[in-house]
């Protein structure tokens, strides 16, 4: 026998490990063990990175301290407050030309408003003219911009043909709408009662401009910062009465809840409040034997409320930029009774991304004394007029402003 002959008979005769396992159990016994190892090193990654994620989330300190409030189950919307698309009949004014038109008032057939870049605009025609602006420059409509550029909010046209303003950082001021030339009655930021001027939010005038009453949504937290204050929900704000002719300035009503639209009632014994965290309208009474007191006009509202102006017919208009749906889901509603959710949710998103996931529903309603609800315009999805912040009635139509969009919607009443 050779050696070659040798070595092939050696191979044929090396002894075998015999078993029971066929070699298809014995590829599957080996996937399973791969698919273990990658189980439990994808969990290991997954561990090693979001532990330092959940510590820095236990170590943050929320930017809101929120408090347990309660709402009542919303109203069902049903009869006056059916869902409807009648908003979407609404045609959009300049748009892409002034950006958070928030209130409108008018001289005659000349409309005015604020812009969120800070200036007093009137809108002639279809031309735009800037009267005046408080703040400095630079202002570029940006978070960062607004307490030194000034944000305009409420704006009124006082007896005497001259604007009454609220700035929300800046202050109270009357403007002559055909010179541009600005008097602040009230300074912004000032300690009132104790109290700061963190948050001037929407203004009224009496007939004999002797009187102005103007909301203070805040002493805590400042206009660009709203979602906070929504969230927090702590009754902080303010109603105080500004007198022209003493220059006095007075607390007229405190701890309010996010106290925003303002409107004096015909009597001028008291002014409409929309205290919006509470989605309500409260009547506070401002001068004759109830002064001092406060009753609600409207309770538990389907939407939250902004501002707040008269209709034609004698009732009022309130302006939602944001509803409680029921048949449905309310965010805020949820979040009431969980101020750790919101603790928790402020930690980890800004206010530009939580303004993301609050779904756009524009509501318009007409409200009479008795809080009646006599009609309702929607426009769900907020497709044509979104962001609502009021309704001003002129000539037949609805003029909508908004806190944010960039254009006035205005609605022709003979369509709906």
């Amino acid at each position: 026998m050779n050696e070659s002959a040798g070595l092939r008979f050696r191979r044929l005769h090396r002894p075998q490990v015999i078993t029971d396992e066929l070699p298809e159990q014995r590829h599957k016994g080996s996937s399973t063990y791969s698919g273990k190892i990658f189980r439990v090193t994808l969990l290991s990654l997954g561990v090693l990175l979001l532990l330092p994620l959940l510590v820095i989330i236990l170590i943050l300190e929320s930017p809101i301290k929120p408090e347990v409030f309660t709402l009542k189950e919303p109203p069902m919307m049903k009869g006056c407050w059916e869902p409807n698309l009648k908003l979407r009949e609404a045609q959009r004014l300049f748009e892409d030309q002034l950006v958070g038109p928030e209130s409108i008032a008018n001289i005659g057939d000349v409309l005015f408003s604020g812009t969120a870049d800070g200036k007093i605009v009137k809108l002639v025609g279809r031309r735009i003219h800037t009267v005046t602006r408080f703040g400095k420059l630079p202002c570029a409509g940006s978070r960062e911009d607004e307490p030194t550029c000034g944000r305009p909010l409420g704006i009124r046209v006082g007896p005497n043909g001259t604007l009454f303003v609220a700035d929300a950082y800046l202050g109270l001021f009357e403007v002559n709408p055909t010179t541009g030339e600005a008097t602040r009655l009230v300074n912004g930021g000032q300690i009132v009662a104790g109290r700061k001027l963190s948050f001037i939010n929407d203004v009224a005038v009496t007939q004999d401009g002797k009187k102005v009453y103007f909301t203070d949504s805040s002493s805590r937290w400042q206009r660009r910062d709203y979602m906070h204050l929504i969230m927090e929900a702590t009754p902080d704000g303010r109603v105080l009465e500004y007198n022209t002719e003493t220059k006095e300035l007075t607390v007229v009503m405190e701890d309010l809840r996010f106290p925003n639209g303002i409107q004096l009632l015909p009597d001028e014994e008291s002014v409409l409040v929309a205290e919006t965290t509470m989605a309500r309208i409260r009547r506070v009474h401002v001068a004759g034997l109830n002064k001092g007191g406060m009753d609600t006009f409207m309770d538990n509202l389907p939407g939250f409320p902004d501002n707040i102006r008269p209709s034609s017919t004698g009732g009022y208009w309130v302006a939602m930029s944001a509803v409680r749906p029921n048949p449905g889901f309310s965010m805020l509603d949820f979040l009431s009774q969980r101020p750790w959710i919101k603790k928790f949710i402020f930690k980890l998103f800004s206010q530009d991304i939580l303004m993301k996931f609050v779904p756009r529903y524009s509501l318009v309603a007409e409200l009479h004394d008795g809080g009646v609800c006599t009609r309702s315009f929607h426009d769900p999805n907020g497709l044509v007029a979104a962001y609502i912040s009021e309704v001003h009635e002129h000539d037949g139509s609805l003029y909508l402003g908004s806190f944010r969009s960039p254009y006035i919607a205005k609605l022709d009443l003979s369509k709906v």
